[in-house]
């Protein structure tokens, strides 16, 4: 093993033994060249392993600085935080959908329908039909012929990868993205292009002037962190040069049920579209079950993809989500969850009233610009010691690039009360400084 990777291990115990502290700056690289006699080239080496390992942040032109919190394996920000108010990962579920969702399981009791249930995979005509129903929105209704289906969201966009996009080959994604998205690329052996984006989302010029792609991950309807949809102009515009590239798009929709008024990407370019999405945020975290709309030329790869994946739904959960489908049960949960996010949006707009904050109003999440004198890092660490778990920007930054100086907010999972404490809590933290938060 080399030096450098020594001195990170060292410098990664003192990290999980709490000696370096979250939100503390390392020393300048020169300087601690110096103090462990060793070369400067060496210890840049030594502070890019921590920062590929997960365990420290470089931010340019302000140094490196210990993470809020060492991570697990990417991908992140994919299980609930066991903080006291999880503001870091979204799991909407309302109070009275279980009452809802148990009378749909009833005749899942019965012996006949169990037994058939219990069998090996499915996905019969009448679990497409009631999918093809329940994604539809704005005008658009996918053929059910066209409907693969995943064990849950993440696996829909694994297989999605997969058949897109082989190994060693380039992925495009928004400059912010989804997390999890840069696990399964780095499992799958893709590498990730990041592509800038304005405040109309991704620019056209920007899939121009990218290395050559295979594919392009976007997330067009209520943007995960940002919470933007890309208006028509930019799809419109998003589409021809996609189609002069002959860029082929996968687009995770899994938000898309609290904009029913926006169609998906796929009424533009449904030759070239693969439409994702899930019921983990319709229904509940528990209830896993993923969708993927293929094009004709993409269907036999993905399911293809879905079988060697392992990735394919299992019988019970699809005949229990075709249940609630079918009795309507998944579109009336909709519904009150799309009055659920305009509530959460608007208590989180009174709470963080002053600051700069980005945010659809229909959206179960935001992204807020902290004010100059706060760190994200140091931020979200402050905000642990409240007993709030918040996601520091950098979890959603492809490449080296500058970290931004921001948070994303997950708004749906803890009740209205105390989610507007909890963000009492946290403007109260903005207001004031690094110092005053700083533990005695």
């Amino acid at each position: 093993m080399e030096d450098y990777r020594l001195i990170a291990d060292q410098l990664a115990a003192d990290i999980r033994a709490g000696r370096l502290r979250p939100g503390e700056r390392l020393p300048p690289q020169r300087r601690f060249a110096r103090s462990r006699d060793i070369a400067d080239s060496t210890a840049a080496r030594v502070y890019g392993e921590l920062i590929r390992r997960g365990l420290a942040v470089g931010e340019v032109g302000r140094g490196t600085f210990v993470r809020a919190a060492p991570p697990g394996p990417q991908p992140m920000l994919t299980e609930p935080s066991e903080a006291r108010v999880d503001l870091e990962v979204n799991f909407p579920v309302l109070p009275e959908q279980a009452e809802m969702l148990a009378a749909g399981m009833a005749r899942l009791q019965r012996p006949d329908v169990l037994a058939a249930s219990l069998r090996p995979l499915g996905g019969s005509a009448a679990a497409r039909e009631a999918a093809a129903l329940l994604l539809a929105r704005a005008g658009w209704t996918p053929e059910p012929e066209r409907i693969l289906f995943a064990g849950n969201g993440r696996q829909a966009i694994a297989a999605a990868l997969a058949a897109c996009v082989p190994a060693g080959e380039r992925l495009g994604v928004e400059e912010y993205t989804y997390p999890v998205v840069k696990g399964i690329a780095a499992h799958l052996g893709i590498t990730l292009v990041p592509l800038a984006m304005d405040e109309d989302g991704l620019l056209p010029e920007a899939l121009a002037d990218a290395p050559p792609l295979r594919a392009v991950y976007l997330q067009p309807t209520l943007h995960n962190p940002l919470g933007m949809t890309i208006p028509p102009h930019r799809r419109a515009q998003l589409v021809e040069t996609m189609r002069e590239l002959d860029l082929h798009v996968i687009e995770d929709a899994i938000y898309g049920f609290l904009r029913d008024d926006v169609p998906p990407l796929a009424t533009l370019a449904p030759e070239r579209t693969i439409v994702l999405d899930s019921m983990s945020k319709r229904l509940a975290p528990g209830l896993t079950l993923g969708f993927a709309v293929a094009p004709p030329a993409f269907e036999q790869r993905l399911a293809s993809a879905l079988r060697s994946g392992a990735w394919s739904a299992g019988r019970f959960a699809l005949d229990a989500a075709t249940q609630w489908m079918a009795d309507g049960t998944a579109a009336t949960i909709g519904r009150a969850k799309r009055a659920d996010a305009v509530e959460r949006q608007r208590i989180r707009a009174e709470s963080l009233t002053g600051f700069t904050v980005r945010a659809d109003p229909r959206g179960y999440h935001c992204w807020w610009e902290l004010p100059d004198h706060w760190r994200a890092e140091t931020f979200v660490a402050a905000a642990a010691r409240l007993g709030i778990a918040i996601a520091p920007g950098a979890a959603f930054t492809v490449g080296t690039g500058r970290a931004p100086n921001a948070v994303r907010l997950a708004l749906g999972t803890p009740s209205h009360r105390t989610l507007s404490d909890a963000l009492d809590l946290l403007a109260g933290l903005a207001r004031g400084t690094p110092e005053d938060a700083a533990p005695e």
